[in-house]
């Protein structure tokens, strides 16, 4: 049916503009390009021109504005289904993404009520038993001493002789110890 109606639009577009083109102004116009005297306008008959083309470009005027308005008409009705089939799809896609993130907001609690559960079974654990569960980090042991560890160590019976200060220092280095200050002897 629309095709039909923009076909005859056209044909009723174009006799009109051919209507209103072949209309005899104040200047004379088309009508004396078409054999018509300027006076006597015999070809339309004793009416002259004037009467018969207004009255046919009202008429097809006329036809334009009708043809226009159902054209609208069936244009805005093929744009609202279009629209509501949109709005349709556009609703079930919605939905069906509210239910996949339910679903995902679900398995996301039960995954924390999971995990919640899993720390409070091993915060409770230790308590019910500690030796069982997971033993206390201890230091570690010391190493075994040496053997020989009395013989290597000379025992020093006697007081040390008495060093010169930069020998001094350097063993005092060595030991960790902070020298010792020098006191007179008597």
């Amino acid at each position: 049916m629309p095709t039909i109606l923009i076909v005859l639009h056209v044909i009723v577009c174009t006799f009109l503009i051919l209507v209103v083109l072949l209309q005899a102004g104040k200047g004379g116009g088309m009508g004396i390009a078409f054999g018509g005297s300027g006076g006597s306008q015999t070809v339309f008959g004793s009416s002259g021109a004037g009467n018969f083309l207004t009255r046919l470009t009202a008429v097809c005027a006329a036809i334009f504005i009708a043809n226009s308005l159902v054209l609208a008409y069936f244009s805005s009705q093929h744009d609202s289904k279009r629209l509501q089939q949109i709005a349709e799809k556009k609703a079930s896609d919605k939905k069906t993404q509210d239910v996949a993130t339910s679903k995902v907001m679900t398995d996301l609690e039960k995954a924390r009520e999971a995990v919640e559960k899993e720390k409070a079974t091993q915060a409770a654990a230790p308590a019910t038993a500690p030796a069982a569960a997971t033993p206390p980090a201890a230091a570690p042991a010391p190493a075994p001493a040496p053997a020989k560890a009395a013989a290597a160590v000379p025992v020093r019976k006697k007081a040390p002789k008495a060093m010169p200060a930069e020998e001094k220092q350097a063993d005092d280095k060595s030991t960790g110890e902070k020298p010792a200050e020098d006191t007179p002897a008597k």
